[in-house]
This record gives structure tokens, sequence and C-alpha cells, in this order.
């Protein structure tokens, strides 16, 4: 990153800041980058940094709001301008923004319940202005479907966050307003009930194995407040020994988390190979798989959560064995779609996987809605149909 010239004032640089902070925290994540790597970037002394900023933590607040201030923007068109218009600047704002799906689903979970609660607030914002695109396109959408579209379409537009893949621009942009387009044009759709709150059965804390129940509360606590919030204390007390005990179980904390990771990604290779052993058709296989993985999300979204925030805090070997293991399990998935839709390079099919996993990933943590045949459908609709799409209109 080119560092500006010191004792300088450009009438940038709290736009420079944002920028240079928006990097560092996407690329290293938001405990390990201090104000001093973002001064240095900048080119700046800490002081300086704070005469903008007065924390760290204002400092991501304004991050993601500038992250997410094109697409209100845009949105803003809707109704007024041609959809096309619309779709395509949202593309083109998807790319430009790239960040925004991991700085808000990762790293604003480290901001106080305030800050977090007004950046909501922000994302209901931008996903009540697509579903208002939805409505527009398709004015005999109920309003729960609208939403839920809404949603599924902010999921679309941030999934390039959550992988490397680079097309052509052109490329890419044509993919996102295709993968828009099937959202939208799906059938209106009657959702689920949201379930009643789900009580957590006693069973689970009065297991005999004490390391079942200290990976349990585990998983809960590093899911609600982040491993880097959580202490060994907090993890005995909440599964009812004393906090030195633990290491009884585990060396540090890192091994739990580890041991957590582990888990899930044990449950999903497994299912992989028993779906992949139940049938020999490609598309059957791949629907199999989708809904397992969704039932799976919604089960289990705290491991979700972990999975998509928390494995940059393993030990290096730890952390790559992971990575290949989600890498090596989407590419399970993408083989398959290109085995049902053969004219897909492998590219863009791992960008329409994508895209439908975030979408489930989306809808589990976030609790929108509760209907897993309703996000099987737009996430099948994704994989299946969206190269059919050349346009918006």
């Amino acid at each position: 990153m080119a560092s500006a010239v010191r004792n300088t004032r450009p009438r940038n640089r709290r736009s420079q800041i944002t920028t240079a902070a928006s990097e560092l925290f996407h690329r290293r994540g938001y405990p390990r980058v201090g104000m001093s790597d973002i001064a240095e970037a900048v080119g700046v002394g800490p002081s300086a940094l704070y005469r903008h900023f007065a924390s760290k933590q204002l400092l991501l607040t304004e991050v993601v709001v500038e992250e997410l201030r094109p697409f209100r923007e845009v949105l803003r068109g809707v109704g007024t301008e041609d959809l096309d218009i619309v779709v395509a600047e949202l593309a083109t704002a998807a790319l430009d923004h790239r960040r925004l799906g991991v700085l808000w689903q990762r790293e604003a979970r480290h901001l106080p319940g305030d800050e977090r609660a007004g950046l909501k607030e922000e994302l209901r914002s931008v996903a009540g202005g697509l579903a208002e695109l939805a409505r527009v396109r398709r004015p005999e959408l109920a309003d729960e479907d609208a939403r839920f579209r809404g949603w599924c379409l902010f999921s679309v537009l941030t999934s390039p966050s959550y992988h490397q893949v680079e097309l052509p621009r052109a490329e890419f942009e044509r993919l996102l307003r295709t993968m828009v387009g099937v959202i939208v044009d799906q059938p209106p759709m009657v959702l689920a009930p949201r379930p009643e709150v789900e009580v957590r059965s006693p069973l689970l804390d009065e297991r005999a194995s004490r390391r079942a129940v200290l990976l349990s509360v585990a998983t809960r606590l590093f899911a609600d407040s982040g491993f880097t919030a959580v202490t060994t204390e907090d993890i005995g007390a909440a599964a009812g020994i004393a906090g030195p005990s633990v290491y009884s179980h585990f060396a540090s904390k890192q091994e739990i988390l580890g041991a957590v990771i582990a888990r899930g990604c044990a449950w999903l290779e497994m299912e992989l190979e028993r779906t992949l052993s139940a049938t020999s058709d490609a598309e059957d296989a791949l629907r199999r798989l989708l809904h397992s993985y969704i039932t799976f999300a919604y089960d289990h979204g705290q491991f979700i959560d972990i999975l998509v925030s928390e494995v940059g805090h393993l030990p290096s070997g730890e952390r790559h064995r992971a990575r290949q293991t989600q890498h090596d399990y989407v590419a399970e998935w993408v083989a398959l779609l290109r085995r049902v839709r053969p004219e897909l390079d492998r590219l863009p099919a791992r960008v329409l996987v994508q895209a439908a996993l975030t979408a489930a990933n989306d809808m589990a943590r976030t609790g929108t809605v509760r209907d897993v045949a309703a996000v099987s459908r737009l996430a099948a609709a994704l994989m299946f149909d969206a190269p059919a799409y050349q346009s918006f209109t």
C-alpha cells in the first residue's frame, strides 16, 4: 500500500484512512490491526489518526458504513430508473466493494452492541432497497417474499467477498447481474412460518463426556462473542467447572477452537461421502447436498458463524488444513455442477456455488427466514439457471 507523504494534509485524508483500514481489517483481521498500523499505511502519525477517529471501533464502524454507502446510493434509483441500469450499478458496486461481506460478518462482531445495532439498521436499509427492486420487477410478490429475496440478493452481491476467484471484470459483472435476475424472477413463494423459539435441551449440558460439554459451550460462546473476547474461564464457567479444569481436556483455547472446527468439518465431509454413495446422478446429488447443507446450517448456525469468522485464529498448520478442507468441499460441489452443466467453466461455476452457499449461510445465521425448502429453491436456481440469463429484462 503506497504511503502518503508525511506532514501534508490532503483534503481526502479521512477517506484515505478508511480505505487503508478497510484493506488491513480485511487482510489481517480487526484484532491484529492497530491504529499505528493504519497510521503507517496512510503515512501519518497516530496522533493525526486520532484527530479523525477517536477509537479503532469508531473507525471500523465508518469503514463498514462506507462500504455500504454505494449500495444505498444505487438503490435510490429503484422505481425511477431503468432496472437494467440499477442492477448493472449494483454489480459494479459489489466488485468495487468486495470486502463488504467479510468486514460485516467477520469483523463487525468486534463492535459494541450499540455500534453493531446501528450497522444492522444500515444493512436493513440496503436489504429493504433490494426487496423494493424485487417488488418493482414482480409487483405480485407478497411483502415477506420480497423481503426474503432482498436478503438473498444482498448475499449474492456480497458472495465474492468469501472467495478469491478472479474473472474478467465484464464477465464477472454480467454473472452477478444474471444471478440477481434469477432471484427476482423465481415464481412467488409462500414461506413457511418461523418456528417457535427453540429451547435448549438440558441433556446437551448433562452429557457424561465433560470434553463434549466444553466443546458445546465453547461453540456457543465463540459464535456469540468471538474467539478473542472469550476466555477459558468463561468456557469453564459455562460448562459448570472451574476454569483451570478446562486444561485437563484441552491445552489451550486455540485447541478448543480447533476441535470445534474439526468436528463441524468432519460432519460436512461425512455427509458429502454419504450423498455421493447414495446416487449416481450428479444433479440429484447436488440437490441432496444443498438440502442437507442448508438443514445443517439452520441446525448448527453457530458452527457456520465460527467457520466464517474464526478460522484465522487457529495456528498456521491447522488454519491451512481447515481452509483446505473448505476448499476441497466446495470443489466437490463445483465438479458436480459442471457435470450437470458442462458448458460452465470452472471459475464461473465456483462463483455460482459460492453464491448459493453464501445465501444459505446468511439465511441460517440471521434467522430472517427459517424455511429450508425456500432457501434450497433459490440456491438451486442460482446454480442451475443463472447462465441462462443474459440481462435483467
